[in-house]
């Protein structure tokens, strides 16, 4: 059986000895433990193992696991480690980490998520920011970038993010915070570190310009179970790891 708790400590080990080779601080990296396809039962164990952000990227059940969660926290068998914030709610966060169509906006601007990393195109953001206006929120986004320039796979090719950059900002309920990749499929994490690189340019560039850092330092979602070592060194500050944690899934 996956012990949760000793792949949290190694991980967040791991993490840390990357942040200190890159000479950063380990707390400045934040650890997303993605639990798509993951038993609520076992999300909770990993909060009580001192997990609190989350990444799900099916939006129909994220929704239903989210409440569950938040009902097993409340409950006696959570244990003393899963603390409660005054409003009764789990000290836990949501980030959405899939692809998300604009039929799908409200139901993203409205759920629990504290972060939807995955903005890609301007369609998708308006819907967001009408919805989340509408429900009397601000909503912190991520743009996803596709590095690799792989044409199956989502993101805006860099040439293309600062237009769209420009766009964002204009949406009163959206909170632009950095920028999210995925590179192409590697055989070894190294083949990733020009596209972590390349992410980390983007963004120092797009700050200069004024497109970047209206609320605070950019933030970098990057890496994933096979490559975020890699990705902390090359200035991650957000990774995305399941595998690692949870175990294959079903």
């Amino acid at each position: 059986m996956t012990d949760i708790g000793a792949n949290l400590a190694a991980v967040k080990a791991r993490i840390a000895a990357a942040a200190r080779r890159s000479g950063r601080d380990p707390a400045s990296v934040r650890l997303v433990a993605v639990s798509k396809r993951v038993e609520a039962e076992r999300i909770v164990t990993a909060v009580a193992a001192g997990q609190r952000l989350f990444g799900e990227n099916y939006l129909q059940e994220a929704q239903a696991k989210i409440s569950r969660v938040n009902e097993l926290l409340a409950g006696p068998e959570a244990g003393p480690e899963a603390s409660l914030d005054p409003t009764g709610k789990a000290e836990v966060s949501w980030h959405f980490i899939g692809h998300l169509q604009s039929n799908k906006a409200k139901a993203a601007a409205t759920t629990d998520f504290t972060m939807v990393e995955t903005i890609d195109r301007l369609k998708l953001a308006r819907a967001l920011d009408r919805h989340a206006a509408a429900a009397g929120r601000l909503l912190p986004v991520l743009v996803q970038v596709n590095v690799g320039g792989e044409a199956q796979k989502a993101g805006v090719m860099p040439e293309q993010a600062p237009e769209l950059l420009r766009s964002l900002a204009e949406l009163p309920a959206l909170r632009v915070m950095g920028l999210m990749t995925m590179p192409p499929m590697a055989a070894h994490p190294e083949e990733s570190r020009p596209h972590f690189a390349r992410l980390r340019q983007l963004a120092e560039e797009f700050a200069r310009q004024g497109l970047l850092g209206a609320h605070g330092s950019p933030l970098l979602s990057m890496g994933m179970s096979a490559d975020f070592e890699v990705a902390v060194e090359e200035g991650a500050n957000l990774v995305r790891v399941g595998t690692a944690i949870f175990g294959p899934r079903q």
